[in-house]
């Protein structure tokens, strides 16, 4: 194992894309890296939330649940390892564009073609290879968008910037809400609005991003033993890192699973008339409380300069949530549920972000370091998926499914107290 940089550090002056930023950004460049991240969740929710139910019940209703968590699950499988290794090679760019925006480009371009594939898929294999091929694009964007906010932002305005951007995550799932329901089932039509909106949202950021360039003569000589062996970073030299890893991981897990299965869990428990409709309302709710309480906790916290206490306590939210989904099925239940996702989930967005970037190991590689920090994010969208097949299909329906999401979300509130080093 090294952690050693692939980015060579021996020179006495730092430049700017690797130092430690001390400039507070201006509104127009957290307004470009908000509409990056409205742009990726577009993509991600319309199909996750709708659009791949719809197809996977067109192609067999009886195995509809199988097949959304087969296609969603390869796509997670894909973004496990796209993340940090689009991050660590954005890491290594020293394009005269900067490090970061020639990987929004490139991957703007794979995530349109993948998404205009999925408009036609009629077969399962098909789903699988156009999704897996969206979240390579999508998650080459999301690894360095997210990267660069440390690269940019000092530590003081992390929380309200790190609030920002998952206020641009949240307006993209709600986007994705409306798009499956102002379609009327007409999948491809889904699709093509997901594509002018993921290419749309790029625009400023690459033209206005502040992105400085790394001088070539910083990059190092590239060697496979090292760049792999730059994935691990050591819980024993980093232990802070580890904890943050593994409650990042559990409370996307949980909310995964309070999420997976919505549009099923609308027809077949609530018996609701119109599910793609009801999506659309649960998540509008959502959406609120995530935007409220991502500008809020973010500031709050940068203010008293704490963070902990927020992710545990927005964990804990998080756990209540599942708990009224699993105890009280009925739609006006539901959106009380909705909200106090959004409530805790937003918060938890904006502070954990906030957190993750001051125990990063190094500043050479935070894109690598935020892609390693990423899997934990990707991953859950392999497990839950799998977790909620069983328990709905094997451990008796879907109050199991939300007493494990609840169980899952609480081991996260207080794992986050080992974190030693943020107070």
């Amino acid at each position: 194992m090294s952690d050693a940089p692939s980015v060579a550090s021996g020179s006495a002056d730092v430049p700017e894309a690797l130092a430690e930023p001390t400039r507070r950004v201006s509104s127009r460049w957290v307004s470009s890296v908000v509409a990056v991240n409205w742009g990726i969740n577009v993509a991600f929710f319309a199909p996750i939330n709708v659009l791949i139910g719809l197809q996977a019940t067109a192609i067999d209703e009886s195995q509809k649940e199988a097949i959304l968590s087969l296609v969603t699950a390869c796509g997670a499988m894909v973004a496990l390892f796209a993340n940090p290794l689009t991050g660590a090679l954005s890491d290594r760019t020293s394009s005269r564009f900067g490090r970061r925006r020639p990987w929004v480009l490139g991957g703007v371009i794979i995530a349109v073609a993948a998404l205009l594939v999925m408009s036609g898929a009629t077969s399962v294999a098909v789903m699988v290879l156009a999704w897996s091929a969206l979240q390579l694009g999508a998650n080459a964007m999301y690894s360095t968008i997210f990267a660069a906010i440390p690269d940019r932002v000092p530590v003081e305005q992390r929380g309200s910037v790190g609030g920002f951007a998952a206020m641009g995550q949240t307006l993209g799932i709600l986007t994705g809400a409306v798009i499956g329901f102002v379609i009327n089932g007409n999948v491809p039509l889904g699709y093509l609005l997901c594509t002018v909106l993921i290419a749309l949202s790029v625009v400023l950021y690459l033209f206005v991003g502040d992105d400085p360039a790394l001088p070539r003569s910083l990059v190092s000589p590239w060697k496979w033993s090292e760049f792999l062996a730059g994935f691990w970073v050591s819980p024993r030299k980093y232990p802070d890192f580890a904890w943050a890893w593994i409650t990042r991981f559990l409370m996307f897990v949980g909310n995964q699973l309070t999420i997976v299965y919505l549009l099923f869990f609308l027809t077949d428990v609530i018996k609701h008339p119109d599910p793609a409709g009801g999506v659309l309302v649960l998540t509008g709710v959502y959406a609120v409380m995530t935007i409220a309480t991502t500008v809020l906790a973010g500031r709050w916290s940068d203010a008293v300069g704490k963070r902990r206490v927020f992710v545990a306590g927005s964990s804990a939210l998080i756990a209540v949530a599942a708990l009224i989904m699993a105890f009280a099925p009925v739609f006006p239940a539901a959106v009380v549920g909705a909200a106090v996702l959004g409530a805790g989930f937003g918060a938890y967005l904006a502070v954990d972000f906030a957190l993750l970037t001051q125990v990063l190991p190094s500043s050479a590689n935070r894109a690598k370091d935020l892609g390693v920090v990423n899997i934990a994010a990707s991953l859950p969208q392999v497990i839950a998926p799998t977790i909620a097949l069983i328990a709905v299909t094997q451990l008796g329906g879907y109050r199991v499914m939300f007493i494990l999401a609840a169980a899952i979300g609480l081991l996260a509130a207080v794992l986050v107290y080992r974190i030693k080093s943020v107070p």
